[in-house]
């Protein structure tokens, strides 16, 4: 047991510094694009080619089609399967070569299924648009990790969607997948990795996917619950430690609208980190936001203390980055305690 939790440890350690270092490698294969390979070919087999209406062959337009809903559902179902056998595999195949083989499969299932370094990254590309005054530029860069149109927004608007993007993926992209790699290992880790990217790609409320997409998004909320939680409650953590070194960060603010707003939005989970940054930074986040041409009302989330800029990309990154830390060393320690037993 201590051995197993040893290499556990190593490769959940070695994961973490590999994903802060290297990110995302465009020109490497990556699982989740695989995973996404496959939820498309499966939805043209279940659901049909998207039609010029936005529907589908054999979709019905009605709110509520059972059917669809059975064949979401087993979309779902053959997606983490298939997951989980395969990285179940690899690990158990990297082990049998040495331990040295397991801990460095491990250790890059990890890295894969952590966002910290590509999100700060992706962000940072509209925060030096920004900067330049280039809205064209940064429009351009914020539609690359966001899923509403930017076209006509506004810089300061431009910014509060980088802003809302990594606090929300604080939790989805960087704190749940390491929560569950740490849990279960790669394999865990790559199975919510598949229940985020499904719900990215077919958990939406719009005619096509309304029922098709049903189970897929309710599973992403209970995979979350927990996770989104934790997220928050270790960010104002670190907006506490932040604010010893820079007065942009506002702990108790942080806290305040977290209590207050936490709830304000479609997702059970998706304002809890939100609301946790807009009250460390004092911004007005969420309200309407345009998805391709559709225009879709949000609550609000935080008070405008002061209007959004450019820096608090910046400060939501840092945000990011500490939680990440803050999370990273109780679960460390936690480990720890076992082997010790």
């Amino acid at each position: 047991m201590k051995e197993f939790m040893s290499n556990h440890i190593a490769g959940l350690i070695l994961g973490i510094l590999i994903d802060l270092a290297a990110g995302d490698p465009h020109f490497l294969p990556h699982p989740v694009r695989a995973m996404g390979r496959l939820i498309s070919l499966l939805v043209r087999r279940l659901l049909g080619p998207e039609k010029e209406d936005g529907q589908s062959d054999g979709h019905s337009g009605q709110g509520d089609n059972k059917s669809e809903k059975r064949r979401g559902m087993l979309l779902w179902w053959i997606v983490i399967l298939l997951t989980a056998a395969l990285t179940a595999a690899l690990m158990y195949a990297a082990y049998r070569v040495n331990r040295y083989a397991g801990i460095a499969a491990e250790a890059i299932l990890t890295a894969y299924a952590l966002a910290a370094k590509s999100l700060c990254t992706e962000s940072m590309k509209v925060y030096r648009r920004l900067s330049g005054h280039d809205r064209e530029g940064a429009t351009l860069a914020l539609s690359m990790i966001v899923g509403r149109d930017t076209e006509n927004l506004s810089e300061e608007e431009i910014t509060k969607a980088a802003v809302e993007t990594v606090a929300e993926n604080t939790s989805d992209g960087v704190i749940a997948p390491l929560i569950f790699a740490a849990a279960g290992g790669p394999v865990l880790g790559m199975v919510y990795k598949a229940v985020n990217t499904m719900d990215s790609m077919i958990g939406y409320r719009n005619q096509r996917f309304f029922s098709f997409g049903y189970f897929a998004a309710k599973a992403d909320d209970v995979f979350n619950f927990i996770p989104s939680r934790i997220s928050a409650l270790a960010m104002i953590l670190g907006c506490r430690v932040l604010s010893f070194f820079s007065r942009s960060f506002d702990p108790s603010g942080a806290f305040r609208i977290w209590k207050r707003d936490r709830m304000n939005h479609l997702s059970p989970n998706s304002a809890q980190t939100e609301s946790v940054c807009a009250g460390a930074l004092g911004l007005k986040l969420g309200g309407t936001h345009t998805y391709q041409g559709v225009s879709v009302e949000k609550p609000a989330i935080g008070d405008e203390v002061r209007m959004a800029e450019a820096e608090d990309i910046k400060r939501a990154n840092a945000l990011m980055f500490v939680t990440e830390a803050v999370v990273s060393a109780v679960i460390l320690a936690v480990m720890a305690a076992v082997i010790r037993k």
